[in-house]
């Protein structure tokens, strides 16, 4: 068998194989573990807080799944365009000096360079690099204030109401954050604007 369309099957094969991981998540939802004692069992809140806390994250839950799907869909590709890429951009130059002119030299080259080219195309398009932080970013923004609020309640005020209302708040910093990046407007959502709203939270939670 010709090395060439030789180097070109195993190419494909191996291109394929790698991708199973990036199918999969795709493909398969990923699920919410329990994070451990929630508000239910929190002695810091009256049984009616609790309630609506817990209605709150009830009504969450469905977006931090979708937001984890995401994360792990992009960080996938992501990795599997890297490890592709890099070293397609060694792999190319060399080739190019080794095909002998032959069909299936060129074929070699073409599925090579097609392969990282259109990874390339999707990494860009589809804004892999840019929606992966903002959805793990999210989904970890809301996990640190969940915590902090079964934690350290008094840093979102004085009262119960003041730190319900804070940490409602919050959240809906964070989904709106996530949602202009699901939306392509992510960059509308400047620092300035973000710093304001945390600024505005803070007062409301020192009133």
């Amino acid at each position: 068998m010709n090395i060439w369309l030789l180097a070109s099957i195993v190419y494909i094969f191996i291109a394929l194989v790698t991708f199973i991981p990036t199918l999969r998540a795709i493909l398969k939802k990923v699920k919410l573990y329990p994070g451990g004692s929630s508000f239910n069992e929190s002695p810091y809140f009256s049984e009616e807080n609790k309630k609506l806390l817990e209605q709150h994250y009830s009504r969450i839950q469905g977006t931090l799944g979708f937001w984890k799907n995401e994360a792990n869909k992009y960080t996938r590709f992501h990795f599997y365009c890297l490890g592709w890429t890099i070293p397609s951009a060694t792999l190319i130059p060399i080739a190019t000096q080794l095909i002998d002119g032959t069909f299936y030299s060129k074929i070699f080259l073409t599925i090579v360079s097609a392969h990282t080219a259109i990874l390339l195309s999707f990494h860009k398009g589809l804004k892999v690099e840019s929606n992966l932080k903002a959805f793990r970013h999210g989904e970890s923004e809301f996990y640190d204030l969940y915590r902090r609020l079964l934690d350290r309640p008094l840093s979102f005020g004085d009262t119960e109401d003041k730190q319900l209302d804070t940490y409602f708040t919050e959240v809906e910093i964070i989904r709106r954050y996530v949602r202009n990046a699901e939306t392509d407007n992510f960059p509308f959502l400047t620092e300035e604007v973000r710093l304001s709203l945390e600024k505005k939270i803070s007062n409301s939670g020192s009133d």
